[in-house]
């Protein structure tokens, strides 16, 4: 019985032995990088846009941020909050701050020179999207511009607008006229018209400044002054649901169509609730990208061109009803 204890005595002992060398042993895995290990980053891109609010501008900062991540680059995107005096003290914090590069979406076309002389002066690159500086001395400044082609996207809507309506009858246009982008959706428009011999009346041209609550005020004052409108476009859906928001109101929903632009998430789904006849598609995601890229390709020194526009596309009842990305609300 004696030998019986010393044995198990021994053997305890020889598991504990092990099991103490196995706990004082330092794991192989401490040394390797994890999945939650960050990357140190080689520096910063400050970003700044009309208004984060709009979701086309936060689908673009969001993409933005993930393809910058991607070549090790932090971006950190601003609101310019429709206030060129606010955007042009973020420009010039952005290179107060030492930032790499500046992605830059203008409030006003012309007083954004101002930032971009600065940034200039301090060597940091600026790169435009989706609007552009007008700015004479400033204009070229620029490193490279990307954004939609919206003088061919204003011929879709002309081109919808005068099917809509039979080429009869008089419209309005709700406008942004200090914003390039929405300038030439606007010519692009009346060159449709124009080209086409169109009979349709405009009747007047009021500034929306881009967002749903003017674009209603405007709406509501176009139809107090001209009861008789059969059509509507608006340079962006915002406005465009604006002004749906102010016909309905009125009680005229039948008899006015509305074209709007972009096919954000929201001017999707008025698209498919025939609200929107048409709102000719832009994709945000390409213009991120596409900045990005063009800042990494300047890094590597290669030669950019000034200005890349792509082409939009028609956005029906007939494109939205088997529409994937309008039921996930995506753009």
């Amino acid at each position: 019985m004696k030998r019986v204890l010393n044995a198990v005595c021994v053997a305890t002992m020889g598991v504990l032995v092990i099991l103490s060398a196995s706990c004082s042993k330092p794991p192989q895995e401490a040394t390797q990088p994890t999945a939650t290990t960050t990357v140190e980053t080689k520096g910063k891109i400050g970003m700044t846009c009309m208004d984060l609010t709009n979701p086309f501008f936060k689908l673009i900062a969001n993409v933005m941020e993930q393809e910058a991540a991607k070549y090790g680059y932090e971006l950190v995107a601003l609101s310019g909050e429709l206030d060129p005096a606010k955007q042009n003290n973020q420009l010039s914090d952005f290179v107060a701050q030492g930032y790499d590069a500046i992605f830059l979406n203008p409030v006003d076309s012309k007083s954004a020179g101002e930032g971009v002389k600065k940034a200039h002066e301090a060597g940091v690159p600026v790169f435009t999207f989706d609007v552009q500086v007008t700015d004479e001395d400033a204009k070229d400044m620029i490193v490279s511009h990307i954004g939609s082609d919206n003088f061919q996207g204003g011929q879709l809507a002309g081109q919808s607008m005068m099917k809509a309506t039979g080429n009869q009858g008089k419209i309005a246009i709700i406008t942004y006229p200090e914003v390039t982008s929405c300038i030439q959706r606007r010519d692009g428009f009346m060159d449709y018209l124009s080209k086409h011999d169109s009979k349709l009346e405009i009747v007047t041209e009021l500034s929306g400044r881009g967002n749903r609550n003017d674009g209603y005020a405007v709406a509501t004052d176009i139809l107090q002054a001209h009861p008789d409108i059969v059509g509507i476009f608006a340079i962006n859906d915002p406005s465009g649901l604006g002004a749906h928001s102010a016909v309905t109101k009125a009680g005229k929903q039948d008899r006015i169509t509305i074209i709007a632009f972009d096919a954000s998430p929201a001017g999707k789904q008025a698209v498919f609730e025939k609200k929107l006849y048409d709102s000719p598609q832009q994709f945000p995601r390409k213009m991120a990208v596409g900045t990005v890229e063009a800042f990494i390709k300047y890094l590597d020194g290669e030669e950019l061109e000034k200005k890349i526009f792509i082409p939009c596309a028609h956005y029906y009842y007939e494109d939205s009803v088997n529409d994937e990305s309008r039921v996930a609300e995506q753009w």
